[in-house]
């Protein structure tokens, strides 16, 4: 056999070989990350806006509900806090995750999510700014809503947290979230979508559930620990102290921390992951 023979035989044995490899790997590369996002993008944009909305209800709902185990668990922990405040701040991001969680996995429509899968799409003009702008106007609202009506009906009205530290614990969070200037709650919405973007990236990376489960739950873990502001998980937060008396107006939660909060969030989601990602792999010559 000459060595133009043994060439050509590696040259048709290479494809399968890749194939097969490919077909082993239990993850996404992140090349194909960025293949299976814009693929997303595309389901979103053609997903009703009826659909769309219901499943922005749930996504706001999934968080809150996050968001309450974090304050049932890690709010409740008043002197952890004070002897040990790394502690306890573990303990209440260690169990936030959930909201992510179901989103990801039941699936649902998220707004800080959104701020990114679209991004490639857009750049590489495979779709109009316009779709991404609707979906995300759509998704916010119902995102919303969600929120509240966990935060009145199912905790409020329910008393789901009177008569405990979790109740102090939130008016304390909904006073510290609405006590920050304007650039510091921008700031710190950028570093948090950041992390909910990548965290949503490494969950597309995995092709089970238990991947899913973990890619998801240290970027977000550490974005709760490290007390940056995610403008849904605020939309519980804040609200559900106002409900229980915190010396805060509707206009202060909108006004000094939904508003810089949402925008960092896009920031950190469109600027530091989608456009990044689709640079580095979706940027044509």
């Amino acid at each position: 056999m000459t060595y133009k023979d043994i060439n050509e035989i590696i040259e048709v044995a290479n494809p399968k070989i890749e194939v097969s490899i490919k077909e082993q790997n239990n993850f996404n590369s992140p090349n194909e990350i960025v293949e299976v996002i814009n693929h997303t993008a595309k389901v979103k944009k053609e997903t009703s806006v009826n659909k769309t909305f219901v499943l922005a209800l749930l996504a706001g709902g999934y968080i809150a509900m996050g968001s309450l185990l974090a304050l049932v668990v890690g709010g409740a922990m008043p002197g952890l806090a004070v002897s040990n405040p790394g502690l306890q701040k573990f303990f209440f991001g260690a169990v936030f995750p959930l909201g992510l969680i179901l989103c990801a996995v039941a699936g649902a429509e998220l707004f800080t999510g959104n701020t990114a899968y679209f991004v490639p799409s857009v750049f590489s003009k495979r779709m109009s700014v316009k779709v991404p702008l609707k979906n995300w106007g759509i998704v916010y609202i119902g995102n919303f809503i969600g929120s509240i009506i966990v935060a009145y009906f199912l905790v409020y009205l329910t008393g789901a947290i009177m008569n405990s530290p979790s109740v102090d614990s939130a008016i304390n969070i909904a006073i510290a979230k609405t006590s920050n200037p304007f650039y510091k709650t921008f700031l710190k919405g950028i570093a948090c979508n950041w992390m909910v973007a990548l965290a949503m990236w490494l969950a597309y990376a995995s092709k089970d559930i238990a991947s899913k489960v973990l890619a998801i739950w240290f970027p977000i873990m550490a974005f709760v620990a490290m007390g940056f502001e995610h403008c849904v998980a605020n939309m519980f937060f804040i609200p559900v102290a106002i409900f229980h008396g915190a010396d805060i107006t509707w206009l202060d939660f909108v006004i000094k921390n939904l508003i810089p909060a949402t925008l960092g969030n896009i920031v950190g989601g469109a600027l530091f992951v989608g456009t990044a990602y689709w640079y580095v792999y979706d940027k044509k010559k």
